[in-house]
């Protein structure tokens, strides 16, 4: 398999992200003609814009059991808890784990495991900090509920945060993803919460940063005590 420097250095910019940098674009040249300090700012705002729709190719591990991140960002919870309604998840715990994702992370997200899209809800809501723990319950969100080849089922919640203001989920009911694939997009700066069943033990500890399609949560095939870890 080969990288290509010029993807790392200028990755593609996913269609979603294409309108909003021309209309940042034409704004930075109305502003430079009105003062060009201003002119400036909106450059750099254009350039921020245009980063933040980047869609990386990314190298995803494919062993089988493997859970992957759907998310760029920081793992903000691990931990079991009841699942959100809208999932419809038949088990009365399940493990959660959480992945802010700020402003300059890339916000394609990516399915965690091969699986056919069974359901899909969206639920409006607030909009509050997306790494409040309370934003799972409280704020905008889409539900995506996977079910695996065993009838294992997995679900990964898209959340909206303080400046989030748009989900796009681009899976449809019958779908079937590999772990690893796009399947959505948060507008801008959000959160993924990912339900897994509470035996799978979790490979990552809060505070630890994650990449989308890349990094491993959970091993459905690894037994033991859940990841420790410590700033250093």
């Amino acid at each position: 398999m080969t990288i290509k420097m010029a993807d790392y250095i200028a990755p593609r910019i996913h269609p979603e992200g294409r309108p909003f940098i021309a209309l940042f674009a034409v704004s930075t040249a109305l502003l430079a003609w009105l003062w060009s300090p201003l002119g400036w700012l909106g450059a750099a705002l254009t350039v921020w814009c245009a980063t933040f729709f980047r869609d990386p190719d990314r190298v995803t591990p494919v062993q089988p059991g493997l859970v992957i991140s759907s998310a760029d960002g920081q793992v903000c919870f691990v931990g079991s808890v009841v699942p959100p309604p809208e999932l419809a998840l038949q088990a009365p715990t399940v493990l959660k784990i959480s992945v802010f994702m700020s402003v300059f992370d890339v916000h394609v997200n990516r399915s965690p495991l091969n699986g056919t899209v069974a359901h899909i809800t969206y639920v409006p809501g607030k909009f509050l900090n997306a790494s409040l723990d309370k934003a799972s319950l409280d704020n905008e969100r889409l539900g995506v509920r996977l079910n695996l080849e065993d009838g294992t089922e997995v679900g990964v919640v898209q959340i909206a945060g303080l400046v989030a203001r748009r989900i796009k989920c681009f899976a449809k009911v019958g779908d079937v993803l590999q772990a690893g694939q796009r399947f959505g997009l948060i507008r801008f700066g959000s959160r993924v919460d990912i339900y897994l069943p509470e035996t799978v033990v979790p490979l990552v500890a809060v505070g630890q940063r994650t990449i989308a399609g890349e990094t491993v949560l959970a091993d459905f095939n690894t037994g033991g005590a859940p990841r420790l870890a410590e700033v250093r």
